[in-house]
């Protein structure tokens, strides 16, 4: 597997990531929904400040990957659970380089 440098933006500031190729568009779209959660909570006016923004979208979106463990806990790990893990994994990583 060869990494390659993808661009995403994330409310308004841009952010280079290395990631595989074949998941370049699962990072891209991973980006995505974290900066409609981002801009949605900033939208609220409860939050105020970048870190504090990002710390609320992973908690809500950890919230929902757990929801949705337990929601499947009944067998195995099925094909949307291993996504929604590789999703949280990203995520966490790529809320690791806005510190």
């Amino acid at each position: 597997m060869s990494n390659e440098t993808v661009f995403v933006k994330i409310l308004d500031k841009e952010y280079q990531v290395a990631c595989p190729r074949e998941e370049r568009q699962a990072l891209i779209e991973s980006a995505q929904l974290l900066d409609e959660r981002m801009k949605a909570i900033r939208g609220t006016g409860a939050i105020i400040g970048l870190e504090r923004i990002a710390v609320m979208a992973a908690l809500n979106l950890s919230h929902e990957l757990l929801q949705a463990r337990q929601a499947g806990s009944g067998g195995g790990t099925s094909a949307s659970q291993v996504d929604l893990l590789r999703l949280n994994e990203k995520l966490d990583r790529s809320l690791a380089n806005l510190g």
